[in-house]
């Protein structure tokens, strides 16, 4: 009776372009490319144009024009990747600086911090899930060399409109395709430095596309050498426990191939493929620092020697991906999405010889070595049909099922021995959409029902903890989970939007699976294990004009049962906290082009997060989240001019505020904050190719990431120094 009385709900209250549409509509998009970036991409795709940077895919199946959305949406275009691509190879910066709500970027594989809107983001790769909901190891972000995406599409807040995963909202990395007739070849390379013997960084990278008629193609391969990363003082930054970008090599090999067919060329069949590795090469370890003297974590040259031990051993993400996409548009008169993925994807950690590693039935207590690996498996498919003028004009009617099966584990991988048993996790979730275009008015609901379970086999934990027999069992989730909103386009350029969402996701399963150590447990009896639902309510405003444009929203998140990480200061391993969360927030972005030469673009961030004391007590929320869920507010700048249609200047800002929280309290911090400048110069030349000289940390500014000021573990990192990139691309 519930869930008939809310789907009719939803259905009234007339649905949504996509399933649980929450982000920033108002946020006003990077700006057009300048000729000298156009001509770096010109042969893959085509410049990007208004219309383009006003669509978005993700969550919709299909175009939808975000001014028709009622919610927060960040779109990073071609121009503002191909800019962030000449300062750094880091995905997850390119993020912190073009999206409101998201954190600073840790400059490591580790995303333990980086939140969107306080929560984890849902990373996807052309659609398909990379993140590992089930056993979250940080480590998702990094999944494929960004010369080959296009575009990022972002939407803010909780959504159920990709499926699990999304509480902060969802990130979709869309890859380059080729769209003009003939063969183009482009190769480019990249030289970055510090200006140490070791601190070289370099990359060659290629692609060829081909269109001819209704078929196409496009292929790209990219190789990545890093060094060793020095902050602004000279001193070599220390290697993270959970894998760093420096001292790393990377492999890319991707591959999109596509066919236009039926009346009218309305079908399409595509077919991609992706290798992505990311791998240490070991000619460096960690050494720790001193918070009481001001002095960071380092690393030296060498293997890492713990107790006499050699613990050094390969680190890596690998990332294996295919998929099949089906599309026609013009099937009954609608349009039919549908999408069949395969993913595997392994992260495997230091080498380490500690405590929770030994096992004396294997070596002498001490002496053995393992190294913890994180294993994903996926297979699913994604489908939507839609059909405008349903029954009445302006009425457009979508639904669609997704299923998905995701089997993770965390394994001791020199050992193979089980550390986090087999999750085997299945979904099905069919949805239904309305969205009811009324003259300047869109109203837009729906509903999705979330049908999952969670399968884990019997299992006995390790040495480490008892060696305890754990009986398996099946966890189910049923969710129903409601979408409403509006947009009203007022006029002269204004636009005001209010929605309701709500997304789902399981906690970290993982954590207290490992951590049993007493017997008698079961699967079904850990109540840490229950789903986790969010409900986040927004509101925004938005302006469009000629010279500019500005955006703003204020949203609302809380679920009753939250899920965050603290770390047990015993042991030293993270352990689940379930308690209520809320999380309130307002994002603001804003572009100004005073001249046609000129542009300026600005975005602020504030979150504000709060729980309870204690597990299993509800009210009142006063204790305010810190650096691992909610980052201190931020505000960043860019300036652009383009004197010719060759050459442009970009120069940016971004800054992070001073924060103190909880002060008296137990979980009291405080945070400095920091105000980090980068430029970047581009000129195009006839016959050679587009040349881009960039600086990172143009001044060279000495400090301190705000996730390494809070003492976790060997995390007292400071920020990269001044790091200046010469890069290349040429088109034939």
């Amino acid at each position: 009776m519930i869930t008939f009385a809310r789907a009719t709900i939803g259905t009234l209250m007339l649905s949504a372009a996509w399933t649980g549409a929450t982000a920033q509509q108002a946020g006003p998009q990077p700006a057009e490319p300048t000729a000298a970036q156009e001509a770096a991409t010109a042969t893959t795709e085509e410049p990007a144009r208004d219309d383009d940077r006003g669509v978005i895919v993700t969550g919709s199946r299909a175009p939808k024009a975000v001014d028709k959305i009622p919610g927060a949406i960040t779109i990073i275009t071609p121009a503002e990747v191909q800019r962030s691509l000449a300062i750094t190879e880091d995905n997850t910066a390119v993020l912190a600086k073009t999206v409101p709500g998201y954190s600073e970027s840790n400059q490591t594989l580790n995303t333990l911090g980086e939140t969107l809107r306080g929560r984890t983001a849902l990373y996807l790769f052309d659609s398909i899930p990379q993140s590992t909901p089930l056993r979250d190891g940080s480590r998702n972000a990094t999944f494929t060399d960004m010369a080959v995406v296009e575009r990022i599409e972002v939407i803010g807040g909780a959504s159920a409109s990709e499926g699990i995963g999304a509480a902060g909202g969802v990130i979709n990395f869309i890859s380059k395709r080729a769209t003009l007739d003939g063969t183009h070849f482009n190769v480019g390379g990249r030289l970055g430095s510090q200006f140490r013997d070791d601190s070289t960084v370099w990359k060659l990278n290629g692609d060829i596309s081909h269109k001819s008629g209704s078929f196409d193609v496009f292929a790209a391969a990219a190789y990545v050498d890093r060094g060793a990363t020095y902050d602004a003082r000279g001193r070599r930054i220390g290697l993270s426990s959970s894998s760093s970008l420096a001292d790393s090599t990377q492999k890319n090999l991707f591959l999109k191939v596509g066919t236009d067919f039926g009346a009218d060329q309305n079908q399409r069949l595509e077919a991609t493929g992706s290798y992505f590795k990311l791998a240490s090469k070991g000619n460096y370890h960690y050494v720790a620092g001193s918070r009481a003297g001001g002095l960071p974590d380092t690393s030296e040259p060498g293997p890492l020697l713990v107790n006499g031990v050699d613990v050094t051993r390969e680190e890596y993400n690998e990332f294996i991906q295919g998929a099949l996409n089906y599309k026609n548009k013009d099937l009954f008169g609608g349009n039919l999405v549908a999408t069949f993925y395969w993913a595997k994807q392994a992260m495997r950690f230091a080498g380490e010889n500690g405590t929770d590693r030994q096992d004396p039935l294997i070596a002498p207590l001490g002496t053995l070595v393992d190294q913890s690996e994180i294993n994903s498996k996926k297979y699913g498919i994604r489908t939507s049909y839609s059909r405008p003028d349903f029954l009445i004009d302006g009425l457009e009617l979508r639904f669609g099922i997704d299923a998905v099966r995701d089997d993770t584990q965390q394994k001791l991988a020199l050992t193979n021995r089980i550390w986090v048993p087999p999750l085997k996790y299945t979904s099905f979730g069919p949805y239904v959409q309305l969205s009811w275009d009324i003259g300047p008015v869109t109203l837009a609901g729906g509903l999705r029902h979330e049908d999952g379970r969670v399968k884990v086999d019997d299992y006995t934990t390790t040495f480490f903890r008892n060696r305890v027999f754990v009986q398996g069992g099946t966890l189910k989730y049923k969710n129903d989970l409601l979408n409403a909103g509006a947009v009203w386009r007022i006029g002269g350029g204004f636009s005001a939007f209010a929605s309701y969402s709500e997304g789902f996701t399981l906690p970290n399963v993982g954590i207290p699976l490992r951590n049993i150590n007493y017997p008698g447990q079961t699967v079904a009896g850990i109540l840490d294990l229950q789903a986790v639902i969010f409900k986040n309510r927004e509101f925004g405003a938005n302006w469009r004009g000629s010279w500019g444009s500005f955006g703003a929203s204020y949203y609302n998140s809380y679920s009753r049962l939250g899920s965050t990480l603290a770390v047990d200061p015993v042991t030293l391993d993270f352990v689940l906290n379930r308690r209520p969360v809320r999380i309130k927030g307002i994002d603001a972005t804003a572009e100004i082009r005073p001249t046609s030469t000129l542009r300026v673009n600005l975005l602020y961030s504030h979150v504000d997060g709060r729980t309870s004391a204690a597990n299993n007590i509800v009210e009142p929320l006063n204790v305010r989240l810190g650096i691992t869920n909610i980052a201190p507010d931020k505000l960043n700048a860019t300036v652009t001019y383009s004197p010719t249609q060759q050459a442009s200047v970009s120069f940016g800002m971004d800054k992070t505020f001073t924060r103190s929280i909880n002060q008296g309290m137990s979980t009291a911090e405080r945070t400095t904050g920091r105000t980090l400048f980068d430029a970047t110069a581009r000129y195009k030349i006839d016959g050679v190719g587009t040349i881009s000289l960039a600086s990172e940390n143009l001044f060279n500014k000495y400090y301190f990431l705000a996730f390494s000021q809070i003492d976790f573990f060997q995390n007292y990192f400071a920020g990269r120094g001044r790091t200046v990139t010469l890069s290349l691309r040429s088109d034939f």
